[in-house]
């Protein structure tokens, strides 16, 4: 399954070419394509750099442990903006960059490395009870009957008030 892009490659295309071939200020392109200014000026910094490729669109992409680290080290040092060190290392989205700073501020190194996605697996082991080996004492037996005569007692006269709620509509 693919993720959908919200601008496709060569509306960034055609945007990008209004500001740098036909020298439109990146606010008047904005306001024609009616999207926000900031996504014009990333799309001409990221064409500027890497040129047409910089425009595709990345899926999925995973970044290692140290390239991580690079990327927050090099702001601390160079006091980069976070646009700018997202040109500087290919990485279209700032927020994942701010994210990076903000684990490794809290956690360290641990905070940029790569964690499990999804369910943890272990969950569908606290649903299964654990059946002993030992046979049931005949009180045992008795309260387990009880209480499924309970649940089906209950089951009945519930379905019995859905019949005669169909059959005897309110007006």
């Amino acid at each position: 399954m693919e993720r959908k892009v919200k601008y496709d490659y060569a509306f960034k295309l055609e945007c990008v070419e209004l500001v740098l071939k036909k020298h439109y200020s990146d606010g008047y392109v904005s306001k024609l394509k009616q999207i926000p200014r900031w996504n014009i000026r990333k799309w001409v910094s990221f064409y500027t750099t890497y040129g047409k490729i910089g425009l595709l669109p990345r899926i999925n992409q995973s970044y290692s442990t140290e390239i991580k680290l690079k990327v927050v080290k090099a702001i601390e040092k160079e006091s980069l903006s976070l646009m700018t060190a997202g040109i500087r290392f290919n990485i279209p989205n700032i927020s994942i960059i701010l994210k990076w700073k903000k684990d490794f501020a809290n956690f360290g190194i641990e905070g940029l490395q790569p964690k499990q996605r999804g369910r943890p697996i272990s969950m569908s082991d606290k649903r299964k009870k654990s059946k002993s080996g030992k046979p049931l004492t005949r009180e045992e037996e008795l309260l387990k009957e009880n209480e499924r005569l309970r649940c089906e007692n209950e089951l009945l006269k519930k379905l019995q008030a859905l019949i005669q709620a169909r059959r005897n509509p309110k007006p």
